[in-house]
């Protein structure tokens, strides 16, 4: 039985990964070809892929998305929660005020 010890830590295994077969020479003169055919204008240059990603996450959801179509952001919602927290806090101290003192 094994106990738990601080000395006898063990390692997670390492992945290693061995091709089958890889021949440079083939594949960088496939990436010359390639070039040598877009700078001739053979073969046109590939479109880099750019997604629209932003903002997309909050049309998804409907709380979000009724936040801002209202005009709230993360910012005015900070400032909500202060001034909740200042009016709790004065009517907590009138309430002492009153009744306390």
């Amino acid at each position: 039985m094994a106990l738990f010890s601080f000395y006898n830590v063990r390692k997670p295994r390492q992945f290693e990964h061995k091709p089958i077969y890889w021949d440079p020479h083939k594949e960088e003169m496939e990436n010359r070809v390639r070039r040598i055919r877009r700078e001739m204008g053979l073969e046109e240059t590939p479109e880099i892929y750019k997604p629209q990603i932003k903002g997309t996450f909050i049309e998804g959801t409907s709380h979000l998305k009724r936040n801002v179509s209202k005009g709230y952001n993360v910012r005015s919602r900070g400032y909500r929660n202060v001034k909740l927290l200042t009016v709790l806090a004065v009517l907590l101290f009138l309430f002492w005020a009153l009744f306390f003192k």
